[in-house]
């Protein structure tokens, strides 16, 4: 089967039919969920502490509908303009902006706590057009979001790499934008489960002895086949068990995100949020 990133450049291969069909792919969710939860704990964020994270090729939204359930606030990036349009009709909570990031990331200094990447990073190893050198894009792209991260800031990218060189080049290029860190390997022993994730840290590059040690990959499989993750997050989500973040702040915040989006929202009230009794 061949690599998608090798059928055709992401604007085009992700057409409206693909980005329709990606998005309700029952199995895609389910994976697609399990690998963003499994970059949050890379994060190692504080719980119940939210964050401004960013979600570089959010594609539809479904990493971002992770992020929102535990609370954070997000930013997405992706080159696929019919991937943005699903994630819009899907109501995602993020701020959605259309980005090829091989030209760059341009936020502001520090803006963000944290970034993860899902199945994206190895699109920036292929020249689809002329103008194109990976090495030049990539290290344009860790640049800008080394920029972008405030200092301590982690970013983790799950990625599937073509073979060791392209490994060797995405970690080089980060590490020259200033970035420590290196890779995580989930399930090494697996060809199946097996899953790399970049794990860096943002302002240790001049005092190393202080950067955080890079996080032990995942040894054991609960499932080879289909690649689930054991945390008590995920085991939670099986069992139905969200976060609880539905309280007053997280609807007003939902109802200003609409207003935003200039959709009609009911007006806030003494009652909004307010936790229901009892049903007789």
């Amino acid at each position: 089967m061949s690599r998608p990133e090798h059928t055709a450049p992401p604007e085009i291969f992700y057409n409206d039919d693909e980005a329709k069909k990606y998005t309700v792919n029952t199995r895609i969710q389910t994976i697609q969920a399990e690998l963003t939860y499994r970059a949050m704990e890379l994060l190692n964020l504080e719980n119940d502490v939210p964050k401004y994270l960013l979600d570089i090729g959010c594609g539809s939204g479904l990493s971002g509908d992770c992020l929102s359930e535990d609370g954070h606030i997000w930013v997405g990036l992706d080159i696929s303009d019919a991937m943005l349009g699903v994630a819009r009709e899907r109501e995602s909570e993020g701020d959605l902006y259309w980005s090829d990031i091989g030209q760059g990331v341009f936020f502001r200094p520090g803006t963000f706590d944290g970034c993860i990447s899902i199945s994206v990073i190895q699109w920036l190893c292929n020249a689809d057009r002329s103008s194109h050198v990976p090495k030049k894009r990539l290290l344009r792209f860790f640049q800008t979001l080394y920029t972008a991260m405030a200092r301590g800031a982690r970013c983790v990218f799950q990625f599937y790499p073509e073979n060791s060189d392209q490994v060797e080049m995405i970690v080089t290029q980060a590490m020259k934008a200033g970035f420590t860190g290196g890779i995580v390997v989930d399930f090494p022993n697996s060809t199946k489960a097996k899953k790399y994730f970049l794990c860096l840290f943002a302002g240790f590059q001049n005092d190393p002895a202080n950067a955080p040690k890079l996080p032990e990959g995942l040894a054991e499989e609960e499932d080879p086949a289909n690649v689930l993750y054991t945390s008590k997050r995920m085991h939670d989500r099986r069992k139905g068990k969200k976060a609880n973040i539905k309280d007053k702040n997280w609807i007003q915040r939902k109802k200003e995100l609409g207003r935003i989006r200039g959709k009609k929202v009911a007006n806030d009230s003494k009652y909004t949020g307010r936790k229901r009794g009892p049903k007789f």
